[in-house]
């Protein structure tokens, strides 16, 4: 069985989630790449396709789950405070 870590949700304070350690670390540094420090950021969509062409093709073929990876791990970063979320509409986000 994969190596698994714990994980948070900010909409869900307090509760954490066990995930795939070595998809979560190669999406965060696809994340670390893609999303710029400073405001305007980006949104869910273009979070997503930046992050796709940075990932391991080994993890992620063709992209796959990329979408849920890359909005878990939003999440976990933006619990521990390390992503913020602009209140803009659409949703953007950049790191601290």
């Amino acid at each position: 069985m994969a190596d698994m870590i714990e994980i948070e949700n900010v909409n869900t304070p307090g509760k954490t989630t066990r995930v795939n350690a070595t998809k979560y670390a190669d999406m965060r540094a696809a994340l670390e790449k893609a999303v710029p420090r400073d405001s305007p950021g980006l949104n869910q969509n273009e979070i997503r396709e930046a992050a796709k062409p940075l990932l391991s093709e080994d993890l992620f073929p063709q992209g796959k789950t990329c979408g849920w990876w890359a909005k878990t791990v939003q999440l976990d970063l933006e619990a521990k405070g390390l992503l913020i979320r602009e209140a803009t509409k659409p949703l953007r986000w950049h790191w601290k």
